[in-house]
């Protein structure tokens, strides 16, 4: 076994790849999204080189951009999987890699959420993490009965109320309640199963769940906001953070930010991985790098990359330069407000015109991109590492399969010839692959049963 700190790494799958016109690279696979054989041969590839994880968006609704009049020059998020049952599918062609997915607390509900994640748990022997998210994108109310996006605070106080309902009803059952006696007739003790009694400002919501304990106590939580009350929910129940800082200082500062946090709610700082998206572009030289990531940007329609950007800020730029420079006094959005921030820094910081970062946010989606060499990437990432700046990496390909290959050909040799990436697994569930806690039953509830004559328990029920 290591002694050394090594980085976890995770493999995030979008359809096709990140790059938003991924889907018209030769080598791939345009109907990615509904094509499973090519989800079942991308995961055994992470899995093979040891990921930690799987990693897998979602939105629960498709944006204008997906189905208007520009759908007709590129596509993002649409046409997909729902990630849960893709999740459950993948699950039985995989064995240790462990399978995250994207659920929003706006647009379910604590206790639908909660029994399915259980059972993909239960299902993958303890593989399952859940990406708790608020949704940033507004046009999913119009799908819920509503004509308005629910305010940030709104959201973040809902997502609060949320996994507190999950976490209650995750702790439904103690690890022994089932005995499936069949001798005595009796299935499970009525002394070990609790009710929650739930009543909130959004929910209500009895319990228990009725699905016994799963093999991770709850699935690993992951949450990917980086505002100031993503962060606090971040600090305070988080076990994975995916976030999108640019440059090594701004990565350290939300690194130190978090786990601050984490300890301030009397947690360890290692109860909380951070890990940045990482969007590498890799050739076996800087020029066949450039090359590669020239021959994708030069795939993309600027009314597309243009579309993008005005979504992620949340403000009508066609009527302005495309040459010029974002306006002053962009308004705070009602949807990503931590994207929104991240991208009027980038402009800022590298002088970008309307149109270039347009092109940018259309490359990366945002994220911190970089092109070159295998030892570039690992330089870059290994500094991040060991400088307080993160504790792994979300890997996003460029396009898939061949991005995944590359790096995993070209850059995991070169982190594992660093001592920084593992050559096999050393456990079989995802929070042993994160050096996580399997949580305890910590939730105070009611009892749901009193006594051994509850009708499901006892010997008549047999």
């Amino acid at each position: 076994m290591t002694t050394r700190k090594q980085m976890a790494l995770g493999a995030f799958l979008y359809p096709t790849g990140h790059h938003a016109a991924a889907w018209r690279h030769p080598q791939a696979q345009a109907d990615a999204g509904i094509n499973f054989k090519h989800y079942a041969q991308v995961a055994q590839q992470a899995e093979a080189a040891k990921f930690d994880l799987l990693f897998l968006a979602d939105s629960a609704g498709a944006r204008g951009e997906d189905w208007g009049a520009l759908a007709r020059f590129s596509t993002h998020y649409v046409a997909q999987f729902e990630p849960l049952t893709l999740l459950g599918a993948l699950a039985a062609v995989t064995e240790r890699i462990g399978l995250v997915a994207t659920a929003s607390t706006t647009y379910n509900e604590p206790y639908t959420l909660a029994r399915k994640f259980a059972s993909i748990d239960h299902i993958s022997g303890g593989r399952a993490g859940w990406n708790l998210v608020t949704s940033g994108n507004e046009g999913e109310a119009y799908n819920f009965g509503r004509d308005t996006h629910p305010p940030h605070d709104e959201r973040y106080r809902r997502a609060t109320e949320f996994l507190a309902v999950a976490e209650g009803l995750w702790d439904s059952w103690e690890d022994d309640a089932f005995t499936r006696d069949k001798a005595s007739g009796v299935f499970f003790d009525p002394e070990k199963v609790y009710s929650l009694d739930h009543r909130g400002e959004f929910f209500a919501v009895r319990g228990p769940l009725n699905i016994p304990r799963s093999p991770q106590g709850w699935p690993v939580l992951v949450q990917a906001g980086s505002s100031e009350a993503g962060k606090e929910l971040a600090g305070t129940s988080a076990e994975v953070v995916f976030t999108a800082q640019q440059t090594l200082k701004d990565a350290q500062a939300f690194y130190r930010d978090v786990k601050a946090r984490a300890v301030a709610h009397g947690r360890s700082p290692d109860d909380v991985k951070i890990l940045p998206g990482n969007f590498p572009v890799v050739g076996r030289t800087e020029a066949e790098a450039k090359t590669k990531f020239d021959e994708l940007q030069s795939l993309i329609h600027p009314d597309v990359a243009l579309s993008i950007l005005e979504h992620r800020l949340g403000i009508p730029l066609r009527h302005l330069p495309l040459d010029g420079p974002l306006p002053k006094d962009i308004p705070l959005t009602n949807a990503a407000r931590s994207r929104q921030a991240l991208l009027l820094e980038l402009a800022e910081r590298e002088g970008l015109s309307i149109l270039q970062l347009g092109l940018r946010v259309a490359g990366a989606r945002g994220h911190w991109q970089v092109v070159g060499t295998p030892e570039q990437i690992a330089d870059v990432m290994e500094e991040r590492f060991l400088n307080e700046g993160a504790d792994g990496f979300n890997v996003m390909p460029p396009y898939l399969p061949g991005g995944l290959t590359d790096f995993i050909e070209l850059v995991i040799p070169e982190l594992r010839r660093r001592g920084l990436f593992r050559t096999d697994y050393e456990g079989r569930t995802l929070r042993e692959h994160l050096g996580l806690k399997r949580p305890g039953r910590h939730h105070k509830h009611n009892k749901a049963i009193e006594g051994a004559g509850h009708p499901a328990a006892s010997p008549a029920a047999a």
